[in-house]
């Protein structure tokens, strides 16, 4: 395409521009992660960098039905080793991690959900990702109710550090409609 229309609009300044000898491009930005939460949502797909956000979680339906949905990987596992229970699925809905619950430690290690991972690590995680990519990583950043203005703060500052193009922060439970309860469960282990 670059040679019947010509290369992007920067390209002469560009760092992909080496010189007589490099290719001209189309795209400026060849290499992206779309972003992976409400798309992945959509898709029933993987979130690809984004840990998962619970395991197990209840839907409120049109006619105030809670139906409890699971991790289908987890629920596979819990039945495979023996463990499963719609009680074990419920109990995981309300606190949101297996951390506390009647699991093996393997499963807890292996299904770590976003409240698990310490807010540093997500930042790095984005970074690590962001290296290599041309546009900004799309990547929430997630921090417990108590989370002090201070955190959020160095998470930002280490986001700049660490060259990220830019970074979402949540605080659980930050929204009015947020089961406050479950935010004040989840804390980092």
């Amino acid at each position: 395409m670059a040679e019947s229309r010509g290369p992007f609009p920067e390209w002469e300044n560009s760092a992909y521009n080496e010189g007589p000898t490099s290719t001209p491009m189309r795209n400026s930005a060849p290499v992206t992660i779309a972003p992976t939460g409400t798309i992945s949502i959509i898709a029933g797909a993987s979130s690809g960098i984004e840990p998962l956000f619970a395991l197990s979680f209840v839907r409120n339906v049109m006619d105030n039905t809670r139906l409890v949905e699971g991790n289908a990987y987890l629920e596979a596992v819990a039945r495979h080793e023996g463990f499963y229970s719609p009680e074990l699925m419920e109990q995981l809905a309300s606190v949101g991690s297996l951390d506390d619950l009647d699991v093996p430690d393997w499963v807890k290690n292996v299904f770590r959900v976003s409240h698990d991972i310490d807010p540093r690590w997500h930042v790095r995680m984005q970074a690590s990702f962001q290296e290599y990519t041309d546009n900004a990583v799309s990547k929430t950043i997630n921090f417990p109710h108590d989370a002090a203005v201070e955190d959020v703060a160095e998470a930002y500052r280490s986001a700049y550090t660490l060259g990220c193009k830019g970074i979402t922060v949540y605080r659980d439970g930050s929204k009015a409609e947020q089961d406050n309860a479950l935010a004040r469960d989840l804390r980092f282990r």
